[in-house]
């Protein structure tokens, strides 16, 4: 029988009956959102924003010639990102643990503000001043060295994983290790094209510049454009390819849901002996030096063992299956 229309799950609109409203659609993501994700707006759509058209405003300070300077690069260089990060997240899917707990990401968010918290305090109370420059070189380096120095930890976090594990599960897990390890080969390849470009970007240079000539002077243009873009795009590719790999441990999380926590609490130790070595004690007394040194590590290792309590207690996940 027919109910003309009626829907049960929607209220009347308007009140009293008549024509209902098209199907709920849900509220447009805002630019920022967007920019968030792993699918960037167009240039275009960066320009107009929410509008229909850009804004008059946005045109005049395109066309100013006092600020092609600062707008030109701007406009060349986002629909290269944009490409660089749409691959890199195709390539590279921004996912990370198999099973999400919003308790323990809440704990390590609170732990790594606490963390920071307390390196500024200790900078302040017992540094140099050039100590906090060097903090942030740091950092930078750390962000540099984690895809490479996790290149080097995981294949022997997970053949122990492996070998723990029951024939069965074995089994099950070959296929997710050969396409970690692709996503590993991926990765160390677009890496390995970086140093590679750079020398036949030079060489190209300069067989053009060796030449004389408008031929030999365009060529070498043409050669250090195309060169320079490239080189770019893949700078790109791997910046926005870092964030995944590091939060999934090259896809790790598929083949065990534990590995990125154990490959977490094995990356701070190992980080730990290494500032240790190139930098030395953080500031401060004997004792401030040692809870500094090895309290960032412990509690990030309690952590991680907690998150994994957690997989076997709520999830069934063993460590030894």
């Amino acid at each position: 029988m027919s109910t003309g229309g009626y829907n049960p799950y929607q209220p009347p609109w308007p009140p009293g009956g008549g024509p209902y409203p098209p199907p709920y659609a849900p509220p447009r993501p805002s630019l920022w959102q967007r920019l968030r994700g792993d699918d960037w707006p167009t240039l275009g759509e960066l320009l107009r924003g929410r509008r229909q058209r850009v804004h008059g405003c946005v045109w005049a300070l395109i066309l100013l010639p006092c600020t092609w300077g600062m707008t030109l690069p701007l406009l060349a260089a986002y629909p290269l990102a944009r490409s660089a990060r749409r691959q890199a997240r195709r390539a590279f899917p921004a996912h990370g643990r198999r099973f999400s707990d919003p308790d323990v990401v809440q704990a390590q968010r609170a732990r790594a503000w606490a963390a920071a918290a307390i390196s500024f305090l200790l900078l302040i109370a017992y540094g140099k001043p050039g100590d906090m420059a060097e903090a942030q070189e740091q950092y930078v380096i750390r962000l540099m060295a984690t895809p490479w120095l996790l290149l080097l930890s995981a294949p022997l976090v997970v053949a122990l994983i492996y070998r723990w594990a029951s024939p069965a599960k074995r089994a099950a897990m070959r296929p997710r290790l050969r396409a970690a390890g692709r996503s590993a080969l991926w990765y160390l390849g677009a890496c390995s094209l970086i140093p590679l470009l750079a020398v036949l970007l030079a060489w190209g240079i300069t067989r053009a510049e060796a030449g004389t000539g408008a031929k030999s002077v365009l060529l070498g243009f043409l050669l250090t454009l195309v060169g320079y873009l490239t080189m770019a795009w893949i700078v790109l590719f791997v910046l926005f390819a870092s964030g995944p790999v590091v939060r999934s441990g090259f896809s790790t999380s598929e083949v065990h849901a534990a590995l990125p926590a154990l490959l977490t609490g094995v990356l701070v130790w190992e980080f730990m002996i290494i500032g240790f070595v190139v930098s030395g004690p953080p500031p401060g007394p004997a004792l401030v030096q040692v809870l500094a040194l090895v309290g960032g590590p412990a509690s990030v290792s309690a952590l991680a063992w907690w998150e994994i309590h957690r997989l076997r207690t709520r999830h069934g996940v063993a460590l030894r299956a």
